[in-house]
């Protein structure tokens, strides 16, 4: 990976990603900087669906990524750092393509308005969106067995319900609204400071907490090296829920942050909580 595509990576994240920033600093030096390559890429395709400023656009953009996602599965050296940055790692880690196709097929279903009528249609998008995410993040960290795999794409399904919650108000402004309407008490266009809103809001919530927990398995089969960022990563992303929670699952109320001190005391709390389980699983292993 060239410094060029080093830099610009880094400062996508910094920017774009305060959260994972936070977490990524526990990760070793060449496993950060592989992820956060990744991250660029990401950030890069998201970017051009959603800063788009018309459906039709975006449309070509989509287009425009696919392209790009075969060249850099292709054999030419490509020039633009943040691509050229993901081939390194797609090349040297051996990086499944399906998952990247998926995630492009889920930025697809963003375009134009969107509604849905049920969870389980919702499931389908995160899955794509995000659980592709965690499946490529524990490519990276060497995972390759099927059910610590399905743990990391269940964590990815868990911050995404997250984001859907945090963002109900900025996504209907731009004519989103992902939650389901059998949430909604039927409601397919309802209103962010709504009851019914603050009602689907708390249950969604609910339901990634259950996702929480199950990635809550896998994170205990990870290297301690990566397993402590990953927690780290996974408590601060959940207290954006906590937030929102103590707000009365109150939307309107602007942008949800968690606070630097909060995120210090849950990057200490990570480290806590991965050597207990590390423990656990070596007397477990023991008897």
């Amino acid at each position: 990976m060239t410094p060029a595509s080093r830099a610009l990576s880094r400062a996508v994240l910094r920017r774009h990603a305060r959260s994972f920033s936070w977490a990524g600093r526990l990760l070793p030096a060449c496993v950060r900087a592989d992820a956060t390559a990744l991250y660029a890429w990401c950030r890069r395709c998201d970017d051009a669906v959603d800063l788009a400023p018309d459906p039709a656009l975006a449309s070509a953009n989509l287009s425009r990524l696919r392209g790009e996602l075969d060249e850099v599965y292709g054999p030419r050296d490509l020039a633009d750092p943040i691509l050229a940055g993901f081939q390194d790692v797609v090349r040297r880690t051996q990086l499944p393509r399906r998952p990247c196709d998926d995630l492009l097929a889920g930025m697809e279903m963003d375009l134009g308005h969107v509604r849905y009528a049920s969870f389980d249609e919702l499931l389908i998008y995160c899955r794509r969106v995000a659980g592709t995410v965690g499946l490529l993040m524990a490519h990276l960290f060497g995972v390759r067995d099927a059910a610590t795999l399905a743990t990391a794409s269940d964590l990815g399904v868990a911050m995404q319900l997250t984001n859907i919650c945090r963002d109900v108000a900025e996504d209907e402004r731009r004519g989103r609204v992902y939650l389901p309407a059998e949430l909604l008490g039927g409601v397919r266009l309802p209103t962010a400071g709504g009851a019914d809103t603050a009602r689907a809001v708390a249950e969604l919530l609910r339901r990634a907490d259950a996702f929480y927990r199950r990635g809550d398995r896998g994170l205990a089969a990870l290297p301690a090296s990566v397993g402590v960022a990953m927690r780290a990563a996974r408590l601060i992303y959940a207290e954006i829920g906590g937030v929102i929670a103590r707000r009365g699952y109150d939307v309107t109320r602007g942008r949800v942050v968690v606070s630097p001190a909060r995120k210090l005391w849950l990057v200490v709390r990570a480290f806590v909580d991965t050597a207990v389980m590390r423990l656990v699983s070596r007397k477990r292993l023991a008897a």
